[in-house]
């Protein structure tokens, strides 16, 4: 009885966001398919690239929250990313996971950076690296 008690007390919630991949649709999109056959098959991307719009970008994200309470943890994410030639044809596609790169936090749009983080108040008492005090000390 107890570890039916126990059983029902779990709450686990999985969070899934973005595009899920299906392998049979990307196999719709083989090299050599036009723009518009992308689009026809996979739908609009994510995001695309910044300067050429030669890459589209299909991003999912699957998160876990344990205890309705708590903060999800991310664990899987997925970028299918479709290249394209000077054509406009499909040149190579590539499926990146987790273990590929650095995760990316697309809720808050922050990815973590090197260095430091100083408060206001360390910030201002900090040395600027000048050597000398200021004209104020």
């Amino acid at each position: 009885m107890a570890a039916l008690t126990l059983s029902n007390c779990t709450t686990s919630e999985v969070l899934t966001q973005g595009y899920v991949i299906d392998e049979k649709t990307v196999e719709l999109v083989p090299v050599g398919s036009s723009r518009e056959q992308v689009l026809l098959a996979l739908g609009s991307p994510s995001t695309t690239a910044t300067f050429d719009n030669e890459v589209f970008y299909y991003i999912s994200q699957k998160r876990v929250r344990p205890v309705a309470f708590m903060k999800p943890q991310l664990v899987d994410q997925r970028v299918l990313s479709v290249y394209f030639d000077g054509e406009g044809r499909v040149e190579r596609i590539a499926n990146y996971g987790l273990q590929d790169g650095q995760p990316f936090d697309f809720i808050s749009r922050t990815t973590p950076t090197g260095g430091q983080d100083r408060t206001f108040l360390g910030q201002i008492l900090s040395d600027t690296g000048s050597g000398s005090p200021g004209p104020n000390l």
